[in-house]
């Protein structure tokens, strides 16, 4: 009885020992399973390696015997039809907007889906989501290219930044950093109040519509990066839309997304409106000068024309030549003309005075001369002849002085209205001038900012309604 006893006691020590030693075969050894037998034993055996199993997958479906990048993947199910690749794209930054050059810089990530039935490997029960290859020139590519794009480089800090995802079913991704420059014509006759639209457009470059189609991808096609910040524009909103291009060698799919920019007024209304306004008031000072500061309304005058004359290239420096009227065109133009317009005032001011000056120096020569033979036609017969004509009596004579008295008193009735009454106040012309631009410049000045305003805002309303 002791002997069985002590059987037992062994073969119950065995098993509770090899339970003990599965368990720490599962929990000491990396990749190991513990596989429970019928007998209810236990013993350990090791995992599925599956980054060894990554590594065959991958030689087994890229091998030179059963893949070959230079052919491009089947159609839709298996079919002779064109490949269709989707494209999405994410708009990471927009670093500049260029007038001068008309281009724009663009970073964005850009991604590719195409179905590859030759790519279709075991996904081991979902262990297995997708494989990632770094190298493009293992799989087949779609040949697109940007057409109107200036310059482009990829981003290789600190690793190349491109990734190739093949999942089980033969879905290939693709994604890629890049960072472009590309051609924006721009349409600058309401600028700087205007809208541009730049536009992105992908071309496949040797295959035509019957071997690969570019399709955006359903949902979201183009994503815009929340915090996008532009110093001279505003991102409105984007549109996507097809371009397939035809030529004499076939029909090529074409994507295109419009991108809409509204120009920030607020940067111009602080640099060029409003100094040009002030640089037009400023001009308006010399009419209150006295007409005899000749140095000081000169001096004035120049300045503001060349201060003028100097915003004005500095705005077209930073444009290109065109062939057509913009809008600061009108603008600069038509304050250089006040400008211009204040100093040639002073010219005729100048002039009028001195046409006064004339005009009485000659006024008082001539009473000088009639007063002396005046007073010789009535002492011509001698000092104590007292000869005089009927008319010439001193009762019925009337002195010069009074007969210009009674003269402006009885004006005659033209002379009686608010206007002339009030010009009557400045005897001289030169002043009558200067009194008259202090009026009129103000008034076609502001009649000119009415006009201006109300038409190219409106201008630019219906532009933003197209």
């Amino acid at each position: 009885m002791g002997v069985q006893r002590m059987a037992g006691l062994k073969e119950w020590l065995l098993v509770f020992l090899s339970m003990h030693f599965a368990h720490y075969c599962c929990t000491r050894i990396d990749d190991d399973a513990c596989i429970y037998t019928g007998n209810s034993q236990h013993r350990c055996q090791p995992k599925v390696n599956y980054r060894h199993k990554e590594k065959e997958v991958l030689d087994q479906i890229l091998g030179p015997g059963s893949y070959d990048a230079r052919i491009r993947p089947s159609g839709v199910n298996g079919t002779d039809g064109p490949t269709i690749v989707h494209i999405n794209l994410f708009v990471r930054s927009i670093m500049t907007i260029s007038d001068n050059k008309m281009e724009y810089s663009v970073q964005l990530t850009f991604r590719e889906q195409w179905m590859d039935e030759r790519l279709k490997f075991n996904d081991y029960n979902g262990k297995m989501k997708y494989l990632t290859l770094t190298e493009a020139s293992r799989v087949w590519m779609p040949d697109l290219f940007f057409s109107n794009e200036k310059e482009g480089h990829f981003h290789n800090i600190i690793m190349p930044n491109v990734y190739i995802r093949i999942f089980p079913n033969g879905l290939v991704l693709y994604s890629i950093r890049i960072s472009l420059t590309l051609s924006c014509p721009m349409n600058l006759k309401l600028y700087p109040l205007d809208r541009q639209t730049c536009s992105l457009r992908m071309v496949s470059y040797g295959w035509t519509t019957d071997d690969l189609v570019f399709l955006w991808k359903e949902g979201d096609p183009v994503q815009v990066v929340k915090n996008l910040h532009l110093p001279r524009f505003t991102l409105e909103k984007f549109l996507t839309d097809y371009c397939n291009s035809k030529t004499n060698t076939g029909e090529y799919s074409c994507l295109k997304v419009d991108l809409l920019f509204k120009r920030e007024f607020s940067y111009y209304l602080i640099q060029i409106y409003i100094p040009c306004c002030m640089l037009v008031i400023v001009s308006w000072v010399s009419f209150w000068l006295d007409q005899s500061a000749v140095p000081a309304r000169v001096s004035l005058g120049v300045t503001t024309l060349l201060t003028m004359a100097t915003q004005t290239s500095g705005i077209n420096a930073s444009l290109p030549p065109v062939s057509y009227t913009k809008a600061i065109d009108v603008w600069t133009g038509v304050c250089l003309t006040f400008v211009f317009g204040a100093l040639l005032e002073f010219a005729l001011v100048n002039y009028a005075s001195r046409s006064d000056t004339h005009r009485d120096d000659m006024s008082k020569k001539c009473d000088l001369e009639r007063s002396v033979s005046l007073d010789v036609g009535d002492y011509e017969d001698g000092p104590n002849s007292f000869n005089m004509k009927p008319l010439m009596r001193p009762e019925l004579m009337m002195s010069r002085d009074k007969m210009s008295q009674i003269i402006h008193q009885t004006p005659p009735m033209e002379q009686n209205s608010c206007w002339k009454s009030w010009m009557s106040k400045f005897p001289t012309r030169s002043k009558r001038i200067d009194v008259i631009s202090r009026i009129l410049f103000p008034m076609v000045f502001a009649m000119f900012n009415m006009s201006y305003w109300s038409t190219y805002l409106f201008r630019e309303g219906v532009d933003e309604d197209k």
